[in-house]
């Protein structure tokens, strides 16, 4: 660019030619070039004003778009600070059959450190201990002072304690969000639910896995997106269940027993609306497993689905049940009960002498261990066992708990005549209280094959494998030949062995259960036993069974210590009847005499 000059020769030779001042000329010029001057700033100023306008709206564009995307977009699991992998930490709630919450999840906090940015780490690590006294001190010192850059102190803490943790002030000590299972009702149903535990973790959130028990079993579908978060609907009933587990444990600490199950199922659907093991535990302190000694020790131990008991004289009615459905008796055939009945080196002998004969409805009442192998050398060992079969009593339970698997009945190696005698009482076979409670609600349900189900009517089940019994629906035994067995069990209660179970208003039948408990060493214990009554009600229009078992029970209110099913288990199963059967819609009917296919049903003060 040419600049003009101050004084520019030419001119100032005219102007001094025409008698003017040159001096003019450069004033006039300089004049100018200021102007030029400062008119090119002032455009260069304009130019970069503008340019930075454009910068800052386009910046202010760009963060009102990213932020209307994130509050238009749905909420996304946060990702671990080491991978990209996704966590799902969102789990469905499980809920009652009347919609209450059984398990559901809680927003919380973990904590962790960061000992690079801890200002005083031992200071620290002595106020943290008197926060979670269960910290290990010198651990956390180690930590804290090493060469880690990453420590987790607590998985979850409670609002308390995080407001206490703040009040230390350290910048090391640092939160994360995350969810967490909570079971607001403690440790009703806990077998059934089970628990939960963290799998994968971030510092902002965390996987939460089944562990046990319902939780387990339908883990994927809890956690799968897909379900939109509707809850797992289960067929157990809240209310009932803690009526259930009530009695039974004063039931169970009343006997002296060492532990105490029982199941209440609907007949018709097989869902079962209370079950209880104990002693139980609480889900969102989960102990940890028993690793030596008897497994039913722990309280983790599910014993009505694990533990495989010998059931003593509950079984006598199956025996019965089929020896009627072949057209080998009626329930006034006579039965020849001399005994003892001599078998080989064996003797099968009664609790007492019942005299030369008895009839099959009395080989009930008075549960004869020696007319019920008599009448089952009638049937013979291979129609007996598949008979059984079809109850389901061979296989382990289909119910929906990851458990069930585990518990399988446990068969004599050699299904001989002597074999299939004892197993008519109830010796010989083990089986769970669950699959007890299955195979009467099948006999109570006119005949019809019933399977087991903890999930509402609706719910997401599970199929069942066609090894498990008969398939459901099919008719086991006639329902005139389920109703006569009925009957015979509707005897046991007024004026047989289960008198103390005849609930005024109920109609109960059943058929008590009392079997010496096998000794891991070999043979029987002398004063152990397990006590079971299974039980139907109302009886003249059968809608719930109840199987009660109680292990090692000892009534102690007489003169002398008593262990059979009649003074230990019938007891606790009437008042589990009595407090249960309001809670369910059952309408007492008038203590009246009734009448069962023929039978008089006479009533005993």
């Amino acid at each position: 660019m040419m600049r003009t000059p101050l004084r520019p020769l030419a001119r100032i030779l005219d102007a001094r030619e025409k008698g003017e001042n040159p001096d003019a000329i450069e004033r006039e010029n300089r004049r100018l070039r200021g102007e030029a001057t400062r008119d090119k700033a002032r455009q260069s100023a304009e130019g970069r004003l503008l340019v930075m306008s454009v910068i800052f709206l386009a910046a202010f564009l760009t963060v009102g778009l990213r932020m209307g995307s994130f509050a238009a977009a749905r909420p996304e699991e946060p990702q671990t600070d080491s991978t990209t992998e996704q966590i799902h930490a969102q789990r469905a709630d499980i809920v009652d059959r009347k919609g209450r919450v059984l398990a559901t999840n809680l927003l919380t906090h973990s904590l962790y450190a960061q000992p690079p940015m801890m200002i005083d780490p031992l200071g620290t690590v002595d106020k943290l201990v008197k926060i979670f006294p269960d910290l290990d001190r010198e651990r956390l010192k180690k930590d804290f002072t090493g060469h880690r850059k990453f420590v987790w102190i607590k998985r979850r803490i409670s609002p308390e304690q995080m407001q206490a943790v703040h009040d230390i002030g350290d910048p090391g000590l640092l939160f994360g969000p995350r969810e967490m299972r909570l079971y607001p009702n403690g440790h009703l149903a806990s077998h059934i639910l089970g628990g939960a535990r963290y799998g994968t973790e971030g510092v902002n959130s965390a996987e939460i896995l089944g562990v046990a028990g319902i939780e387990k079993e339908y883990d994927k579908w809890l956690r799968d997106p897909a379900n939109g978060g509707q809850p797992l609907k289960l067929s157990l009933d809240l209310t009932v269940q803690s009526a259930l587990e009530d009695v039974l444990s004063g039931g169970m600490k009343l006997m002296n027993a060492k532990g105490a199950t029982a199941v209440l199922m609907k007949v018709q659907t097989g869902e079962i609306v209370a079950m209880a093991s104990l002693p139980d535990f609480d889900p969102n302190d989960r102990p940890a497993p028993l690793l030596k000694g008897d497994p039913s020790d722990s309280p983790l131990f599910n014993r009505a689905v694990q533990g495989m008991y010998e059931l003593g004289s509950t079984f006598k009615i199956f025996a019965v049940s089929q020896a009627m459905q072949d057209g080998l008796v009626t329930p006034e055939t006579m039965i020849d009960t001399k005994g003892p009945l001599r078998w080989g080196k064996f003797r099968i002998h009664d609790f007492h002498n019942y005299g030369k004969q008895l009839s099959v409805t009395d080989v009930i009442v008075h549960s004869s261990n020696i007319g019920t192998a008599r009448i089952v050398q009638k049937i013979g060992p291979e129609k007996q066992r598949e008979f059984l079969g079809k109850l389901g009593l061979l296989e382990p339970s289909p119910v929906e708990l990851i458990e069930a698997p585990t518990g399988r009945p446990i068969l004599p190696k050699n299904w001989s005549e002597l074999s299939a005698m004892t197993i008519g009482y109830g010796h010989g076979l083990s089986d769970s209280p669950l699959q007890l409670a299955t195979a009467y609600a099948t006999i109570a349900n006119d005949g019809r094959r019933v399977l087991p189900t903890l999930i509402a009517n609706g719910g997401p089940r599970k199929p069942h494998k066609q090894e498990f019994g008969a398939p459901e629906g099919a008719q086991v035994v006639s329902p005139a030949v389920a109703r006569k067995a009925l009957a015979m069990m509707r005897a046991v209660v007024t004026r047989g062995t289960a008198s103390y179970g005849n609930v005024a208003g109920y109609q109960v039948a059943g058929k008590t259960g009392t079997a010496d408990k096998p000794d891991p060493q070999g043979g029987y214990y002398d004063k152990k036993v397990i006590s079971t009554f299974a039980g139907v009600f109302p009886v003249t229009n059968p809608e719930y069974v109840l199987v009660l078992t109680l292990d090692e029970p000892t009534d102690t209110s007489g003169d002398t210590p008593r262990r059979t099913a009649g003074w230990t288990a019938v007891p606790v199963a009437a008042e589990t009847i009595r407090r249960v059967a309001p809670l369910l819609g059952l309408r007492p009917e008038p203590t009246t005499p009734d009448t069962l296919d023929g039978i008089s049903l006479v009533k005993k003060d």
